[in-house]
C-alpha cells in the first residue's frame, strides 16, 4: 500500500522525517513523531524537538517558503555546531511517512538551510527550495583578475604539492592572530589571500580566508572572519598559499598562466575617461597617460 492509499483511509498515523546532510558529510536525522523511525540508512531521533510550519509551495521558480523551528539540545542540533557555521548551506530533505509501515513515504521538500537565528534555547532556520539556485547571478565576468578560486576545477592547480601548503599546529593566539612555528621555510606574505582549514581541534573541518601572513618567527596569521569555534594551542590546520589573482602572480608563484582566468590586457575604467590631446599623437594606438 502506497502512503497515498493510507492517507484515503481517513485514520492515518503519519508523521515528518528530515535529513540534513552537512558540507562536512554528516547525515542527521530528526522527527516530529514521539519515537525514533529509521529507513534509507538514516536513523531520525524524536528527541530533538524538531518541528515546521507550514510549507508553501507553489508551481513556477519561485522559492519555496518555510522554516524549521527547533530546540537545541546535545543528542540533535547543538548551539556549538551552529554557530561554528556548520550547518550553513546544509542540504534537506522532508518526508511525510506512516510510522507504522516507513516504507509508505513521499517527499514533501527538498533544498537546503538558509539564514539561522537563535533565541534563548531554540533555533530558527529558513529553508531555501531547489530553484532558490536559479536566482543566483550567473556568466562570466570580463575583468584584469583571474575569476577562479586557487585549486578549483578551472584553476587546476594542486595545492597540496611540495610548498604550496603545510600542515602546522597553532602555537597560540595574540588576540586575533594566529601564531604558527614551523614556516620558516615560506616567503613572508607566501599564504596571504590563501585558505585555512583546521584539521583537528573543536574547529576540524571549518575553513577560514587567510587576510594577512606577516611572517616573522612565530609566524602571524591573520583571517578574515574568526573561526567561529573555540582554538587552542596545538590543534593542527593546513595553510594553503596565497593567490591574489593577478597574471603575474599566476605566472611566477604558480607557474600556471595557461589556466589563468583572467584578461589581463583589457582596458581599465580609465579607458572611458581617454581623450585625444593636441600635444599627443591620436593614432588610434592605445592610450598611454
Amino acid at each position: 500500500m502506497s502512503l497515498a492509499d493510507h492517507l484515503a483511509t481517513g485514520a492515518t498515523t503519519v508523521a515528518r522525517a528530515w535529513a540534513l546532510t552537512r558540507a562536512d558529510g554528516a547525515t542527521l536525522g530528526f522527527t516530529d513523531h514521539d519515537r525514533d523511525l529509521g529507513f534509507d540508512g538514516i536513523t531520525f531521533r524524536a528527541e530533538a524537538g524538531l518541528t515546521a510550519r507550514a510549507l508553501e509551495q507553489v508551481t513556477g521558480l519561485a522559492v519555496d517558503n518555510s522554516e524549521a523551528v527547533g530546540a537545541l539540545r546535545d543528542a540533535g542540533l547543538t548551539e556549538s555546531d551552529i554557530m561554528a557555521g556548520r550547518y550553513d548551506g546544509a542540504e534537506l530533505t522532508i518526508w511525510e511517512v506512516n510510522w507504522q509501515n516507513v516504507a509508505e513515504r513521499r517527499v514533501l521538500f527538498r533544498g537546503s538551510l538558509g539564514e539561522i537565528t537563535r533565541t534563548g534555547d531554540a533555533f530558527r532556520a529558513e529553508l531555501r527550495g531547489l530553484s532558490e539556485a536559479l536566482g543566483q547571478q550567473g556568466g562570466r565576468v570580463y575583468h584584469a583578475a583571474c575569476s577562479a578560486v586557487l585549486g578549483d576545477g578551472a584553476c587546476r592547480f594542486d595545492t597540496s604539492q611540495a610548498g604550496f601548503s603545510a600542515d602546522v599546529a597553532l602555537a597560540g593566539l595574540a588576540e586575533d592572530v594566529l601564531l604558527f612555528d614551523g614556516l620558516e621555510g615560506f616567503a613572508p606574505g607566501w599564504f596571504t589571500h590563501g585558505r585555512l582549514t583546521a584539521l583537528s581541534g573543536a574547529a576540524q573541518g571549518l575553513v577560514a580566508l587567510i587576510r594577512l601572513d606577516q611572517g616573522g618567527a612565530p609566524r602571524r596569521i591573520t583571517l578574515w572572519d574568526a573561526l567561529r569555534a573555540p582554538l587552542v594551542a596545538g590543534d593542527l590546520f593546513r595553510l594553503e598559499a596565497g593567490c591574489d589573482k593577478q597574471a603575474a602572480t599566476c605566472r611566477t608563484k604558480f607557474a600556471n598562466f595557461l589556466n589563468f582566468r583572467g584578461f589581463p590586457h583589457i582596458p581599465g575604467e580609465d579607458w572611458l575617461t581617454a581623450y585625444p590631446k593636441a600635444d599627443q599623437a591620436n593614432t588610434g594606438g592605445p592610450w598611454r597617460r
